[in-house]
């Protein structure tokens, strides 16, 4: 009974990241190309300009490929624009035009600092620590590389297995314990609540079995019933 059931859950943790990620990769594939303005990408249009006997689904992998390259383009101009001047007074306009919006702002400035989180590729923002929030209990934390005004470290100290919540700590800088940890091997420690680790994906599922049964803990309590039984009959005869 055990081992089919490890089995299956060995099965489970190598299947599923691979189900989630194919279907994350399909779905992103269809949505770009059934997007407004890329639906004018067309078998017809795609005659025109000299590509005979095109299937449809190599039109939408056209769309795909014109719209990433798009993507991308856009994204280069504006990094570029954005090391000018004007492009650093456009974008404190575009800042101040948002934050005047009561639902909107919420959600701009989110994703915005989850943008600068992900790509700033700052140490301190993907720096692992440890925090001792009780006595003799310790916890793991992120930097976020800013401060308050009196000098205490902001860190990030996410949940398991949802990293996606947590709590923002104010911690004095000798409070902090400094770790010779990648952040892999902090989050993966996070995400599997503790029973995984980076060179064991699986949490300890190939581990060595060690099955129960019923009857095996019948003859332990035998076991220790007789053997209760045996010193106390060696009590009573020390004492006659």
């Amino acid at each position: 009974m055990a081992t089919w059931k490890r089995d299956f859950g060995s099965g489970l943790v190598v299947l599923v990241p691979i189900i989630v990620t194919l279907w994350v990769l399909v779905w992103l594939f269809n949505f770009i190309a059934g997007a407004p303005l890329v639906n004018q990408i067309n078998q017809e249009l795609l005659v025109d300009l000299g590509f005979e006997g095109i299937s449809t689904s190599a039109v939408s992998a056209v769309r795909v490929l014109v719209t990433l390259v798009v993507f991308v383009t856009l994204v280069f101009a504006v990094g570029y624009l954005m090391r000018t001047a004007l492009g650093n007074v456009l974008e404190d306009r575009i800042d101040d035009l948002i934050n005047r919006l009561p639902g909107l702002r919420v959600v701009y400035n989110a994703s915005k600092m989850a943008a600068e989180t992900a790509l700033g590729g700052t140490e301190a923002l993907q720096t692992p620590v440890k925090v001792e929030v009780w006595d003799g209990v310790r916890m793991t934390a992120f930097k976020t590389g800013k401060r308050t005004d009196d000098g205490r470290e902001l860190l990030f100290m996410p949940t398991a297995p949802n990293i996606t919540t947590g709590f923002v700590i104010e911690v004095e800088p000798e409070d902090i314990q400094e770790i010779d940890e990648r952040v892999e091997d902090s989050l993966t420690r996070l995400l599997s609540a503790g029973f995984g680790d980076a060179n064991n994906q699986s949490g300890g599922l190939h581990g060595v079995p060690i099955d129960v049964h019923e009857s095996d803990t019948g003859r332990l309590a035998g076991s220790d019933a007789d053997r209760s039984n045996a010193d106390g009959r060696a009590d009573a005869g020390a004492d006659e």
